[in-house]
This record gives C-alpha cells, sequence and structure tokens, in this order.
C-alpha cells in the first residue's frame, strides 16, 4: 500500500483571456489522494510517497522537530504507473490555508521564505521509466536564525501539459506535505478581532430576530493551531441569553494566518442592546498527533437591536392617549365655558328683575 500523497494542481495560461481564470478555478485542487494523478490525456499517471526509513514506514507526510540551524536527510518515492516514460519537475514550497480552509503550496513562480527554501532534492527533475520507481532523497536544512515555531510546505512533482483546445498549460502537481517544528520557546496564541454583531428583526412586534456575528480569528503565536468556537448573544445583564448552534471549528491556521468568520444566531429577544460573546479554545496538536485544547479567549461586543414594530405601536399607542387627553380637554374646557356663560345670564336676569 502506497502512503497518501497530496495533489496539488495548478494551471498558468499561455493566451490572456478571461476563460482562463474560469478553467483555473476548475484544474486547481487540493486534497488528499492514495490514487495516481492523471495528466490531461489520461495516458501519463504517476503517484509519490514517503521513503521508508529510520523515519518510519508507510507515512501518509512528513513530520519533522528539529533546531535552527540543524539539518534532516529523507527521501520521496515517484512511481510511474502509466505507460510512458515521466521527466517531472522536483521541487519545494512553502504552504498556506485557502479561502475554503485547506492546505495548498505556493505556485513554483512565487517566492517561497521557509519550508520551500529549506527543503532541497537532490535533482532539480526526474526521469521515471514506465512501471519504474525512483528514489528522490532530499534536505532539510534549517538556517541559524530561524525562528521557532511550526511550518507548513511540501516536496512536490510537476508534470506540464499543453492543452491546445484551452489555450493554456497545464500544471499537474503531485506532493507531500512536510510539517515542521523548529525548536525554541513555542507561544501558540489565537486572537479575536473585529467582533461585530447585526440585528434583524420581525414584523411580529413581540417575536424574536437573527442576529450575524462576525469576527477574525488569527494565529498570533508560532503554533499551528485550529480552534472550537461558542458563540452567544445577549440582552442587557445577560438577559434572554441565544445561542449559536453547530459552530464548526476553524481549520489548523499556520502563525500569521487569518480566518473569517460569520455565526447567525436565531431566536434573539430585540433588547434595544445586544451583547455578543465569541469564546475560542485553541487546539494544539503535538509531534505524536495528540491534540491538547488550551485556554479559551471570549471577547464581547455590542450592537443594537430596536423592536421597530413594537416601538411603532408604542408610538401609535402613545399618540393615541395623547389625543384622547387632549380632546378631554378641550371637552371640559368647553363645558366650563357653557356653563360660566349660563351662570352669567342668571346673574344679568336676577339684577335686571330687582332695578325693575
Amino acid at each position: 500500500m502506497h502512503a497518501p500523497a497530496t495533489r496539488w494542481k495548478t494551471t498558468t495560461a499561455t493566451l490572456l483571456r478571461t476563460a482562463a481564470a474560469a478553467l483555473l478555478a476548475a484544474v486547481v485542487a487540493t486534497g488528499v489522494s492514495a490514487g495516481p494523478a492523471l495528466a490531461a490525456s489520461g495516458d501519463v499517471a504517476w503517484t509519490v510517497r514517503t521513503a521508508s526509513n529510520s523515519y518510519g514506514a508507510a507515512r501518509s507526510s512528513y513530520s519533522y522537530s528539529v533546531n535552527p540551524g540543524g539539518t534532516i536527510s529523507d527521501a520521496m518515492v515517484v512511481a510511474n504507473r502509466g505507460p510512458v516514460p515521466l521527466n517531472l519537475s522536483v521541487y519545494a514550497a512553502d504552504g498556506f490555508t485557502t479561502d475554503a480552509g485547506q492546505l495548498d503550496l505556493l505556485t513554483r513562480d512565487a517566492k517561497s521564505v521557509a519550508v520551500g527554501a529549506w527543503v532541497r532534492a537532490d535533482r532539480a527533475s526526474v526521469a521515471v521509466q514506465p512501471g519504474k520507481t525512483v528514489q528522490v532523497p532530499f534536505s532539510v536544512t534549517i538556517p541559524d536564525n530561524a525562528t521557532p515555531g511550526d511550518y507548513v510546505g511540501g516536496i512536490l512533482t510537476s508534470l506540464t501539459q499543453p492543452d491546445q483546445a484551452q489555450g493554456i498549460n497545464v500544471d499537474r502537481r503531485l506532493g507531500i506535505r512536510i510539517k515542521l517544528r523548529v525548536g525554541g520557546e513555542l507561544k501558540p496564541a489565537l486572537t479575536i478581532e473585529n467582533l461585530h454583531v447585526s440585528y434583524a428583526g420581525t414584523v411580529n412586534p413581540f417575536g424574536t430576530g437573527d442576529a450575524t456575528v462576525t469576527y477574525t480569528i488569527h494565529n498570533t503565536g508560532n503554533a499551528a493551531l485550529s480552534g472550537t468556537q461558542k458563540v452567544s448573544v445577549s440582552g442587557p445583564f445577560g438577559s434572554l441569553r441565544a445561542s449559536a448552534s453547530d459552530v464548526p471549528a476553524s481549520p489548523e491556521l499556520l502563525p500569521g494566518e487569518s480566518w473569517k468568520v460569520t455565526v447567525p444566531v436565531h431566536d434573539v429577544a430585540p433588547t434595544v442592546r445586544l451583547a455578543a460573546t465569541a469564546t475560542l479554545t485553541p487546539m494544539l496538536t503535538d509531534a505524536s498527533g495528540s491534540i491538547t485544547p488550551l485556554k479559551p479567549v471570549e471577547t464581547t461586543a455590542h450592537g443594537w437591536a430596536v423592536p421597530w414594530t413594537l416601538t411603532v405601536l408604542v408610538v401609535v399607542l402613545i399618540a393615541i392617549v395623547v389625543v384622547a387627553i387632549l380632546l378631554s380637554r378641550r371637552n371640559r374646557a368647553r363645558r366650563k365655558q357653557r356653563e360660566d356663560a349660563r351662570v352669567q345670564e342668571a346673574v344679568e336676569q336676577a339684577l335686571r328683575g330687582q332695578t325693575a
């Protein structure tokens, strides 16, 4: 059994046109595959796997812990499963987390500054005959001034083929992830930034509405971290609290990376002033694969949740009461005027009777 290999496929346009962007989105893929990577024509296939040595057998990826200034030697095995000879490029690249939360590697024309710069294969290309395998040794040399912490990248094989129908070159990449922890003080840290809450009410004056909580998770430490999340919204003094359900964990973020989060919270009472609270528990994976939860991080932000339908209803009721009071006062004033007029007329009649 071959260890799973990570497949990265990228495309570079030879004709500058709008269709290239759409094809790029269709061809670029990141995932884990145990099968061969097939070229566009379907007649070329190859696999890559880790070499069996003192680091282990049937490894799914490379994982090392090494101090600054240290060097590691390892190898990748390339197998040609197709009917024709292959000439594959070999190189290393830095990793990054995509918007979809998956690991990808920089393209060959992008500059790598960590794993992609520290890993060196013993050759820039490898020729593999049909049905044969070739072992490609490589070394990992850590600079003396390397910052302690986690780094992720990969070592890749690449085959570029023209696609005449689309007018582009299709670069098929098949590689294996390299996770590297440089020795020194490990300072894992995730922060919650730019927390906001907005509210959308309902026409029912006594009903609840939906809140939307947004924030950014930022890896400010030097260790790769994922995080479990909890989000809730409450009224003044923590009253009428509503919690979001099934908030997914964030992907594993490399040091310096950020991840934007949008969480809907339902059945939120419009208490005029809302408090949104996001709680993030960083999860640290050690070299053995064990996951350790770290101290939770919590941030709160406030927003408005005015029950406009109820407010309008209250305003209308108040207006009705005010109008009723004013009308009542005016009627009382009119009645008093009529009563005063009758009294005045009676007095004048009595005075006329006395003088007669």
